[in-house]
């Protein structure tokens, strides 16, 4: 039973690590002012797996590094669209 309890001990820090993280930018409609990607930028970052959010108001684009174990590209453009911030995946 202790090794037992030992491998596990040992495979869960193992399996967290393992976890697999994706970027994707997306192309993202309607922002026409300054304070628009802030409100992009939270809409990402409430999807449960986003580590990383970087929204640029220029190229009308936002760069997010997530766990795809834990969150799809259609989560994320469903966040922007539900903001009211129409978003696709850039090809």
């Amino acid at each position: 039973m202790k090794k037992l309890f030992l491998s596990l001990l040992i495979a869960l820090p193992i399996a967290a690590v393992a976890a697999t993280v994706e970027t994707v930018t997306l192309d993202v409609a309607n922002m026409t002012c300054g304070t628009c990607p802030i409100t992009v930028k939270k809409a990402l970052e409430k999807v449960g797996g986003v580590q990383k959010v970087v929204v640029d108001y220029q190229t009308k684009t936002a760069t997010v590094t997530f766990d795809s174990d834990k969150a799809k590209v259609a989560s994320l453009t469903n966040a922007t669209t539900n903001a009211g911030f129409p978003s696709t995946q850039h090809k």
